[in-house]
C-alpha cells in the first residue's frame, strides 16, 4: 500500500491498516511526499501488522516531479520484487501503470482537473499536460479503481475517461478519541490551510464579525514554501490527531466553506465529536452529510456569516446539527470501510490467498 503523510490519506491508510491487521493481513506501507515525523513513525510502529518503507520522492501533483516519478516506480517495483505481495494499493495514480506482477487497485483521493473545475472554474493549463497523462495511463491500466465518494469517482471518469471502476468506499474513522461533551463557545476548522480549495479566504473576511473566537488547524506552508494569510483567525497549527480530537470535543461549530472536497475527513471527525457542522454548499458534501449540516454557498461570505451567527444565536438549533452531524458521523466506521476494501481485494486476489479475507468478512 502507498501512502503519504500531506492530507487525510495518512489518517485513512491508518485506519485501513489497523483494521486489515485485524484480519492477520500483512502490509507494507510505502509512504512518499515528505519524511515522516517521528510521531508518524510511532504511530506505524503501533501497527504489528505494518511493515514501514519511507521515502520523499514527490508525488504527482508537486512541482516537476517527473525524476521523482520515475524513481519511485523502480523503488516499487522492487519492493514488490522482494516482498512478494497478493495484490498492490495505490493512494496515487501514475503508478498505476507501473508492469506489476499482481493484481493492482487505484484509490483516487483527489485530483488536480477536478480541484481547477471546482476552485478556479478552468481547466489546468498547458503545463499540467504530463499530470493529466500520467494519471490517465495509472487509471486505465489499474486493475480496479474506487474513490472515497460518488461525485469523485465520477469526476475521474469525466476528467481521464472510462476505467474499470469498483463502486466507492467511504472513508471510515474510529470514534475512540472522540466525545460529544459540553460545549464551548467557539468555532474550528481544520485542514491544509494553503489550499484554496479550503477557502480559508472567506472565513477570513468574517472572522472580525463573528462574536466567537476562530480556530484554524493545520499546515499553513504548501510543499513549496508558500504561505497561507491568517489573518483574523486563531491559527492553532498543525496538530497530532489526538490534540486535533480534543479541539473538536470543545467546539460547538465546526466550518468548512470548501469549494472542493472528495470526502472531507476533518469534517467526520468533527462530527464524531458533536460538532454542528457549517459545509460548503457542493456536490461530494452534500453526499456524504445529507441533511445533517447546514450547507453554505463557498462564494458568499455573508451567507457563511449569516449561517454562523444564526447557529449562535440559536442554541436549540445548534444542538438539533450537533445530534444530526453525530448522528451521520456513527454511520461512517472503519469496520464498514475495511470490509468494502476487502470485498474488493477479494475480486483481485489470487484464490489461494482468500482464507484470511474469508474469516474477516465472516465476523
Amino acid at each position: 500500500m502507498t501512502g503519504d503523510p500531506i492530507g487525510g490519506v495518512w489518517q485513512y491508510a491508518l485506519e485501513l491498516c489497523r483494521q486489515l491487521g485485524k484480519a492477520e493481513t500483512e502490509i507494507a506501507l510505502a509512504t512518499m511526499g515528505r519524511p515522516l515525523t517521528a510521531q508518524e513513525r510511532g504511530s506505524i510502529d503501533d501497527l504489528p501488522h505494518v511493515r514501514l518503507f519511507e521515502s520523499a520522492y514527490k508525488l504527482e501533483w508537486m512541482r516537476e516531479p517527473g525524476k521523482d516519478l520515475e524513481a519511485a516506480g523502480h523503488w516499487l517495483l522492487d519492493l514488490e520484487s522482494r516482498l512478494d505481495p497478493s495484490l498492490i494499493h495505490l493512494n496515487q495514480y501514475c503508478h498505476g501503470a507501473l508492469p506489476w506482477k499482481v493484481p493492482c487497485l487505484v484509490v483516487g483521493h483527489s485530483c488536480v482537473y477536478s480541484w481547477f473545475e471546482a476552485v478556479k472554474a478552468t481547466p489546468p493549463g498547458a503545463e499540467w499536460e504530463d499530470y493529466r497523462q500520467a494519471v490517465q495511463a495509472g487509471l486505465h491500466r489499474a486493475d480496479l479503481v474506487t474513490a472515497p465518494s460518488r461525485t469523485m469517482l465520477s469526476a475521474l471518469e469525466t476528467h481521464y475517461g472510462r476505467f474499470a471502476a469498483a463502486p466507492p468506499i467511504y472513508n471510515g474513522r474510529s470514534g475512540a478519541f472522540f466525545a460529544a461533551e459540553k460545549k464551548e463557545p467557539c468555532i474550528v476548522t481544520a485542514g491544509r490551510l494553503w489550499d484554496e480549495a479550503k477557502n480559508i479566504a472567506s472565513l477570513r473576511s468574517i472572522a472580525g464579525k463573528i462574536p466567537w473566537p476562530l480556530y484554524v488547524a493545520g499546515e499553513w506552508r504548501n510543499p513549496d514554501g508558500e504561505e497561507a494569510r491568517l489573518d483574523g483567525l486563531i491559527p492553532l497549527g498543525q496538530l497530532d490527531s489526538g490534540t486535533l480530537a480534543h479541539w473538536f470535543n470543545r467546539a460547538a461549530i465546526f466550518v468548512l466553506p470548501a469549494r472542493y472536497e472528495p470526502f472531507g475527513l476533518s469534517a467526520l471527525e468533527a462530527g464524531l465529536a458533536g460538532c454542528a457542522l457549517v459545509l460548503g454548499d457542493i456536490a461530494s458534501l452534500r453526499e456524504i452529510w445529507g441533511e445533517a449540516a447546514v450547507f453554505v454557498p463557498p462564494g458568499d461570505p455573508e451567507k457563511i456569516l449569516i449561517a454562523l451567527l444564526k447557529l449562535i444565536a440559536d442554541p436549540s438549533l445548534r444542538q438539533e446539527f450537533a445530534r444530526r452531524a453525530r448522528r451521520r458521523a456513527l454511520a461512517f466506521t472503519p469496520e464498514r470501510m475495511a470490509q468494502a476494501y476487502m470485498q474488493i481485494y477479494e475480486k483481485l486476489r489470487p484464490a489461494a490467498t482468500r482464507p484470511i479475507a474469508e474469516r474477516y468478512l465472516g465476523e
